[in-house]
Parts: C-alpha cells; structure tokens; sequence
C-alpha cells in the first residue's frame, strides 16, 4: 500500500471511533443518528456541487450503489440497536472486523484455500472476540443477541466495502455519498419510528435539531472519515488491504469506551482488541 494511502486510511480510522463515542452519548441513539445521515446528505450534495461533479453520474454504477445502500442499512440499523445495549469497547471492535468478512466471502466464493498463517488469523479474531465478550461468572457470551446484531453490522460494512471500492472506479467520492445516504434516511426514519423504541413519535427522531453545532461537528468528523477511505479506493486501494488498515480504529474506541463510559475492564479489552485487529491484519495478509 502507498505511503499516501495508508496514511489517509490511519487518519480515517483515527476519527471513525469519535463519531460513535458521540451518538453513543446521546439519549436518542436513533434521532442523533439521523441527524448525522440528514447532514451527511447536505454536506456531500454540497461538496458535490462546489466541486461540479455530476450526481447523475451514478447511473453507470447503480447495482454497485444499489449494493451499497443495502450493506449500510443493515450496518447502520445493527449499529444503533448495539449501541444502544453494549459497551462501546466491546462491540465496536467486532462491528469494525469487516476484513474477516471480506476474506471468507472471497474464500467461499473463488474457491481460495486455507493457509497457516489464515488460520492462526482466524483463532486469533476469534480468541479476541471471546475475551471481549467474557465476564467472570457469566455465560460463554454474555449478550448473545446483541454479539449476532454486531456480527450483522460487521457483515454490512464489509458489504458496502465492497462496493464502494468497485464504485469509486467510476465516480467521485461525494455523488456516491449522496445517493446512499439520500437512499437510506427514509427508510431509518421509517424503522426508528415504527420498530425502534416503544413510543417512538417522529420528533424524538428530530431532536439532535437542538444542538445544531454539536451535529454538525459530528457530521463534519464522519464525512471526514468515510472520505478519506472513498479517496483511498479511488487511488487504488485495495479493499482488503484497506479494511484491514482501517482495524487501528479499535484500540481507539476500547480507549474512549473507558474515558467517556466508564466502561469496566479496559485494560484486558485493549489487549483482546489488540489480538483481534492482529487477527484480522493477519487475515487479510494470508488471504
């Protein structure tokens, strides 16, 4: 991977954790994610427009978006009902194993064989994900419900991974962001309000209005992020290689989760997120 690259996926990973730290700090999970995907809208049909590029473009990709739009419906809706019942520390660190995902497909889909060095990468994301789940004198999982949700946005974001790296190809990084996240925010309202939270009415999805400049740094962090890895693919990055880069985000939300939740057992759970993003790097690398 070039230096160029690598340096901007380290950056987005840097930044990637902030924003679920931040959602996750809010009463209304839900609405505050939302409010993120509305301003994530705005803010690429701006940039799209300041820089000329055509939004209508993505005709010639439309499967590839089509795709898309699916893996980040299913990551985004299993995102918020995660965090909304686990530790920070605890699941993001499962949500953002994508690389594992994007491997097992390719190995099950191109016929490729196991190796060593792949199995000792899968034992390892697998041995760091019990010793995140473990607590002493529980159950060998403890939330096994909330670990399937997590393992179903992890499936999403290796989805959309996909696709985007294929997408980005042909157009620019901002037309492809308007149209998935113009795609999608119909379709979390109509979740949230219906099927999220007992009582739901539509403005308890429409509260983060109330904290304009808050949402508006979230969102300018996440647009910052998911930029950064478009651009990545879009020079050749290799999708991967990419996501497995991309795994320096964990530590990181292992270190928030105890600084802004007072999450317990930091320490055991930094190393196990270390094993699991060595896993996971060792994964990619065999695969």
């Amino acid at each position: 991977m070039e230096l160029k690259i690598a340096a901007m996926v380290l950056l987005s990973a840097a930044l990637h954790p902030l924003w679920n730290a931040m959602i996750k700090r809010e009463k209304r999970i839900d609405g505050a994610f939302i409010g993120m995907v509305t301003l994530l809208m705005f803010t690429s049909f701006s940039h799209a427009t300041i820089m000329g590029y055509d939004l209508l473009s993505v005709a010639q990709v439309w499967p590839l978006i089509a795709l898309s739009v699916a893996g980040q419906l299913l990551y985004g809706i299993s995102l918020i009902r995660t965090l909304g019942h686990g530790d920070l520390s605890v699941y993001y660190p499962i949500i953002r194993s994508s690389p594992l995902f994007i491997v097992i497909v390719g190995l099950l889909f191109l016929g490729e064989s196991y190796t060593p060095q792949l199995l000792v990468g899968i034992a390892c994301v697998l041995i760091g994900a019990f010793v995140l789940q473990y607590r002493r004198g529980s159950h060998i999982f403890h939330d096994p419900k909330t670990m399937f949700i997590a393992l179903l946005a992890m499936s999403g974001t290796g989805i959309y991974s996909i696709a985007d790296a294929r997408a980005m190809q042909a157009i620019e990084p901002p037309v492809l962001f308007f149209w998935v996240e113009a795609s999608s925010l119909p379709v979390y309202i109509f979740v949230y309000r219906f099927f999220g939270l007992p009582g739901t009415r539509l403005p308890d999805l429409f509260s983060w209005t109330k904290k304009p400049l808050l949402f508006l740094g979230l969102a300018a962090i996440c647009y910052s992020s998911y930029w950064l890895i478009l651009t990545a693919y879009g020079m050749g990055g290799d999708v991967a290689a990419v996501t497995s880069v991309r795994q320096a985000s964990i530590p990181i939300s292992v270190i928030l989760g105890g600084l802004m939740f007072r999450e317990g057992s930091i320490v055991r759970r930094l190393i196990a997120s270390l094993v699991l993003a060595g896993g996971i790097v060792g994964v990619v690398l065999a695969g």
